[in-house]
């Protein structure tokens, strides 16, 4: 007999990305789940009801009241089957999410059928925004975020790209993949209490972002780094019961809440947050991008463009180094390494030197992977073996990685 198939609600808004939320039911169904569909009044411009019944074999909800188009009827009472579809759901997509309905839920309005679910429903809630690039930037919506986040909403980042508006930014829906990744961790989370505490006890100290060394008041020397890789294991390590401590250079997402955040925006301001806060943490994770070299003397002034012009850079300190030898007798460090070319090769050479317990190892000439992207890949090195991770969404690798780190941790001596 065939195990019963989770019901999932899928929430499609007005946007242009409308669209791919076709093929995400299709993943969906793919990935053996039961995709149902609620469509608001603008979604319905952009793509028919019809489509979603044709693909779902499901009644297209769009209305509080009976008049849902699509294959079938399933039930007579649409005024109140807002509540029926809250409370048999497993989880609740919203994909896109416009800044309009992320304004709603925040603020608990309930004027359709989407809206009133999210209200009734004790479901995970999963939300991938899609937006204008000024939208997403503008504080509004990134207040109505944080307190989604605060609810324990999940959001599904934004990636980067061209926009159908012309503009060029972030707001462009994340990969479809990134979204189905981040319903079954939602999932799992959900219903695997037991994993969720595979890390009560632990302190993990993280790095994330990219540093920034100043050539002058208005000008730096950085990298791509978005912080993504970071903050997602962060959130996951927090959820398995961690009490995380986050070490952040600059970024533009929002840090998971209920981490200790410090922000730091050089290498040395860094090295001086990680090396205050080493003898709290049992892990260490430095997924951090940091400067290799800074400034011998940034410009008090602005620097201005008079011809051809030397920098003068000198090495910065190496904190994974500093971090390794003055651990704990029983605290994990765990390196990152960002490598463009011999990735195996590189990243085995970082762990034998550095003398980290493993390295995360990942090729970033890819633009469809790590820098400015919700995906990733890499290699998780240890000294006796790789475990190799395929592609997928930074949340799902986060999820990963402790998983590897756990074995670690499994396979040291019992403290005497």
């Amino acid at each position: 007999m065939c195990a019963e198939r989770l019901k999932i609600t899928v929430g499609v808004c007005g946007g242009i990305a409308a669209y791919k939320s076709v093929e995400l039911v299709r993943l969906l169904q793919d990935a053996g789940y039961d995709p149902h569909v609620v469509m608001t009044r603008a979604a319905e411009e952009f793509v028919r009801p019809l489509t979603f019944a044709a693909i779902t074999g499901h009644n297209v909800i769009t209305s509080l009241w009976n008049e849902d188009a699509g294959i079938g009827s399933e039930t007579d009472e649409s005024g109140i089957e807002h509540i029926n579809e809250a409370q048999t759901t497993h989880a609740l997509i919203v994909a896109p999410a416009t800044a309009h309905v992320l304004a709603k839920f925040a603020h608990g309005l309930a004027d359709d059928f989407l809206s009133t679910m999210y209200l009734a429903t004790t479901a995970p809630i999963i939300m991938a925004p899609a937006m204008n690039v000024n939208m997403w930037n503008h504080p509004a919506t990134r207040a109505n975020i944080e307190t989604l986040r605060a609810r324990g909403v999940k959001m599904v980042e934004p990636g980067s790209g061209y926009l159908a508006c012309g503009m060029v930014g972030g707001g462009r829906l994340a990969e479809n993949t990134a979204i189905l990744a981040a319903v079954t961790a939602a999932l799992n989370e959900k219903t695997s209490t037991a994993a969720a505490d595979d890390f009560a006890g632990e302190t993990v100290l993280i790095t994330a972002g990219g540093t920034r060394e100043a050539i002058d008041p208005v000008r730096f020397i950085g990298n791509r780094s978005s912080g993504r890789m970071g903050f997602a294991i962060a959130e996951a390590a927090q959820h398995r019961g961690a009490r995380v401590i986050l070490i952040s250079a600059p970024t533009t997402i929002s840090p998971p809440s209920g981490c200790e955040v410090v922000c730091v925006t050089s290498a040395e301001e860094m090295r001086t947050a990680v090396l205050k806060r080493l003898s709290k943490a049992t892990l260490v994770i430095m997924a951090a991008a940091v400067s290799d070299y800074t400034m011998k003397e940034a410009a008090v002034q602005k620097l201005k463009r008079d011809g051809g012009r030397t920098l003068e850079l000198e090495p910065t300190r190496d904190i994974l180094s500093e971090v390794v030898t003055q651990r704990g007798d029983r605290t994990l460090v765990i390196g990152f390494a960002a490598e463009t070319e011999d990735i195996l090769a590189n990243g085995r050479a970082k762990l034998e030197r550095k003398g980290v317990d493993a390295v995360v190892v990942n090729d970033v000439s890819s633009s469809e992977l790590g820098f400015d992207s919700t995906n990733n890949a890499g290699i998780f090195l240890k000294r006796d073996g790789a475990v190799e991770i395929p592609p997928m969404s930074k949340a799902e690798m986060a999820e990963r990685i402790l998983d590897e780190v756990r074995l670690l941790r499994a396979a040291l001596p019992a403290a005497s």
